[in-house]
């Protein structure tokens, strides 16, 4: 977890603030965003499009659900990582199949000690938005160094004109990004990412202290 991204040099991220705020979340999340029609529908189109039993990533996976329980349930491998111990407490007893490690996203990879393989798949919905905009290119670039030529990636962030801002949330306090649709597009593009199909949902969660949403999914293929 101490790496930061191959080939960009820098200190390792610190993220300690954005990990222990979501231990304290938990469950919650779950309760906030019961609705997830976006999310299962980008999952969908993964299961359904990649070859049967194939192998996914699920970066950021928070509780298992409904990602990695979707995808197990369609037959493929999961691998989960997330920051939060936490949120893999819940994604081990949501999920036994799957495999779980604490893992940043700056600190993926497919070889080495640490290494975790190729993907013939990777799902990342909502994590780049943990991230200040400068990485989220270099976030792009790691995953898809993990997948398999031709591999799949659907991702989802929401739409907003913002860097690395602090926004409470849930009780808590977590740092945010976002970029506008077009933004987006650009930089995905730019990480050497065809765009198969785009989709975009207006959310507004359940719970208190979590703010209307425009969420845009990306179902990618690695160029």
């Amino acid at each position: 977890m101490s790496e930061g991204y191959e080939g960009h040099g820098g200190a390792a991220p610190d993220r300690a603030g954005q990990a222990e705020a979501f231990d304290a979340i938990g469950a919650r999340y779950d309760d906030a965003f019961p609705h997830k029609e976006g999310q299962l529908a980008a999952g969908e189109w993964l299961a359904k499009t990649l070859p049967p039993g194939s192998r996914v990533l699920d970066v950021g996976c928070g509780t298992g659900l409904p990602t990695a329980r979707q995808l197990v349930d369609a037959g493929h491998t999961v691998v989960g990582v997330d920051l939060s111990r936490t949120m893999l407490d819940l994604a081990r007893r949501h999920v036994p199949e799957g495999e779980f490690h604490q893992r940043d996203i700056a600190a993926l990879r497919s070889e080495g000690p640490d290494g975790l393989g190729e993907f013939d798949g990777v799902t990342c919905f909502f994590t780049l938005l943990m991230l200040p905009r400068a990485e989220i290119p270099h976030a792009l670039a790691t995953l898809r160094s993990l997948l398999r030529p031709g591999g799949l990636l659907s991702l989802s962030m929401v739409e907003a004109d913002l860097d690395d801002t602090a926004i409470p949330f849930l009780g808590e306090t977590i740092r945010v990004s976002g970029f506008r649709q077009d933004a987006l597009r650009q930089v995905v593009r730019a990480a050497g990412l065809d765009i198969a199909g785009e989709d975009s949902y207006a959310y507004e969660p359940s719970g208190p202290g979590a703010p209307p949403e425009h969420q845009l999914f990306l179902n990618c293929r690695r160029a």
